[in-house]
C-alpha cells in the first residue's frame, strides 16, 4: 500500500528500519540520534554512500 501511494506521489512520513524499503520508496531520509537529525539527503544517495559514521555504524548492524 505505501508502495502505491508513494508512487502516486503521496506525501508521507514512515518510520522504518528496513533500509532496502526506504530506498526504493523515499525521496529523502533522516537519520536520527538522541533526538536530532545528523543526516538528511537523498535516500538513494546516502544509502550508497553513507558519509556519517553513526549512520554506516547503523547500517552495518541491520543490513
Amino acid at each position: 500500500m505505501v508502495r502505491s501511494l508513494a508512487a502516486d506521489g503521496m506525501t508521507m512520513v514512515v518510520v522504518t528500519h528496513e533500509m532496502a524499503f526506504a530506498r526504493d520508496v523515499d525521496t529523502r531520509l533522516r537519520f536520527t540520534e538522541k533526538g536530532h537529525i545528523i543526516v538528511d539527503d537523498n535516500a538513494r544517495k546516502v544509502l550508497a554512500n553513507p558519509e556519517h559514521p553513526r549512520l554506516r555504524e547503523f547500517l552495518a548492524h541491520v543490513a
